[in-house]
């Protein structure tokens, strides 16, 4: 569960997010946001082609922020350009003019937007901008309460600092470093991985086992090792795009929600005291490495999981509380259906033993996932749950959830840019034509693909 809240932090902590509220509110980044367009546009191949296109830019006097190039993804023999340009000077719109009659295509894809109303609570625009909150852990890090099984303990005290200090120095792009364990700390590991890799073929679903070999083979998964967080970080961004944080200890709902949406998992790095092996309070290497990252690696249940993150950005605090109970019920105690069997993939489940074993059986209540059902779920988290909610598949309930994500009141709507791996907010007309305009040129590629395939299975037969 990386940090959200598997002591139900955002519960146990309410009076810590009032006190924080404050600043959350209004630092909409509005002096970026609003002075920037945003272009992808393709030329001619031929010799001197981008020269000529920057020689636009300066001649109506634009600065560019950032400039990219890429295959075409209308047509591999092509490269298309994408440009962030200053509009804090020149004249963007005469350059776009010129552009259009000097391009193959040319795509808007955002340009100054007006700044959020100051009742939306702010969020992060850019994927350095969880280095604003990262630290604002609220419970554990180094710190341990009175009735933890470490805290009379002044060694792992220690260390548990160690990994702390880690957390706090890492920024965005930076490799996450390494961590030598020590003999015990791998010994504990090696209880946990050998009880739970012995259910999971029974236990858990099939994405979960499929991708799980992988690990094997690219992070040295095993009960001798403890994986790095930035091996496991790389595999994750080769198969799915989603990477990996390292964090000191719970964040609130809003932030860690947060990370989601850039397909940023805070995940912490020390491990759960060795006189417990198969008890932690609080989540560590073991619940993350071993019940989150195996589905972060499947596309599916990764947009799922950055479904969630969107669909918090901006939203009200009691929305944020409702979704994240709905990640409670569903990326920490998911069931979905398998060949007419239960099966799970909730992170929660698949790191314990014991409720592991305990959700597959008649004990439990189990409920079709139903997201408007599911946000206002009781539960405890102190001990097994008493109901669980059942999808039929991550396709499924990932558009349930977008149903449900449309209920929430936001004066806006947010996409989510691959190519820059910014958020940015649609709240104009311009903004919506200019997506809808992305949407066909995907139509386009989707339609050659159909057609090509039409005639390669023609000529088979």
């Amino acid at each position: 569960m990386g940090t959200l809240s598997e002591a139900g932090a955002d519960r146990l902590a309410s009076e810590d997010n009032k006190k924080d509220s404050g600043e959350k509110f209004a630092r909409a980044d509005s002096e970026e946001c609003s002075t920037k367009t945003s272009l992808i546009f393709s030329l001619n191949e031929e010799v001197g082609a981008l020269a000529r296109a920057l020689h636009v830019f300066e001649k109506h006097g634009i600065n560019l922020l950032h400039i990219e190039s890429r295959l075409s993804r209308q047509n591999k023999c092509d490269h298309e350009f994408y440009v962030e340009c200053d509009n804090s000077m020149g004249s963007v719109a005469d350059a776009i003019k010129q552009l259009r009659q000097e391009s193959k295509y040319i795509h808007v894809l955002s340009r100054a937007h007006r700044s959020l109303d100051e009742s939306v609570p702010w969020f992060p625009r850019k994927m350095r901008d969880l280095d604003q909150f990262a630290n604002r852990v609220l419970s554990y890090g180094s710190e341990l309460d009175s009735d933890h099984p470490g805290f009379r303990d002044v060694l792992y005290r220690k260390r548990r600092k160690e990994f702390a200090d880690i957390a706090h120095q890492y920024r965005h792009n930076q490799p996450i470093p390494r961590v030598t364990y020590t003999e015990q700390e791998i010994l504990t590991w090696a209880t946990v991985f050998r009880e739970l890799t012995q259910l999971y073929p029974t236990h858990a679903c099939k994405e979960f086992n499929n991708v799980f070999p992988l690990l094997v083979d690219n992070c040295g998964y095993n009960e001798t090792n403890i994986p790095q967080l930035e091996d496991v970080s790389q595999f994750l961004q080769d198969c799915s795009g989603f990477r990996l944080r390292p964090v000191a200890g719970l964040l609130s709902s809003r932030d860690f929600l947060a990370g989601l949406a850039f397909r940023v998992f805070h995940s912490t790095q020390y491990i759960r005291h060795h006189s417990v092996p198969m008890y932690t309070p609080e989540p560590d290497v073991c619940h993350e490495l071993l019940g989150h990252v195996p589905l972060f690696a499947d596309p599916d249940f990764a947009e799922f999981s950055q479904e969630i993150g969107m669909a918090s950005l901006g939203a009200p605090d009691e929305y944020v509380t409702r979704l994240a109970t709905l990640y409670w019920f569903t990326v920490e105690f998911g069931l979905c259906v398998e060949n007419d069997e239960r099966k799970a993939y909730g992170a929660g489940l698949l790191s314990s033993f014991g409720e592991l074993q305990y959700c597959l059986t008649d004990k439990p209540s189990i409920m079709p996932f139903d997201p408007f059902r599911a946000s206002i779920q009781p539960y405890p988290i102190t001990s097994f749950q008493p109901t669980y909610f059942l999808a039929e598949s991550f396709k499924d309930a990932k558009e349930k959830l977008r149903q449900y994500a449309m209920t929430i009141p936001r004066p806006f709507s947010v996409y989510y840019n691959p190519y820059t791996q910014n958020i940015e907010v649609i709240d104009g007309k311009e903004q919506i034509i200019n997506m809808v305009r992305t949407l066909r040129n995907d139509m386009d590629m989707v339609l050659d693909a159909l057609r090509k395939t039409e005639v390669t299975t023609t000529k088979t037969i």
